[in-house]
């Protein structure tokens, strides 16, 4: 069930970064999802920096802080993707 809920928070994560960078994103879903994945990782590595524990209730701290991450990852990995199909269609 872990792996289940990781993909659903990875996904949730990843759009609605997506919909926080300006701009069109050309990573595919799957790809955002991953980099959504990647930032509630890193999000919650960093709210345990900060000493951000799991609450009783909602932990806005930490969610703010993953999606934060998944922002950055998600514009630097579209960044490296679209470079990357860029490089890919000059060769061909």
């Amino acid at each position: 069930m872990g792996w289940l809920w990781a993909i659903i928070v990875g996904l949730v994560l990843g759009v609605l970064a997506k919909l926080i960078i300006p701009g069109k994103q050309h990573s595919p879903l799957w790809l955002t999802t991953i980099f959504g994945i990647l930032g509630a990782i890193v999000g919650n590595a960093i709210a345990r920096g900060f000493g951000i524990e799991e609450t009783s209730g909602i932990d806005w701290g930490r969610h703010a802080l993953q999606l934060a991450a998944a922002v950055v990852i998600v514009m630097l990995g579209d960044m490296a993707y679209s470079s990357m199909r860029g490089k890919r269609r000059h060769r061909a």
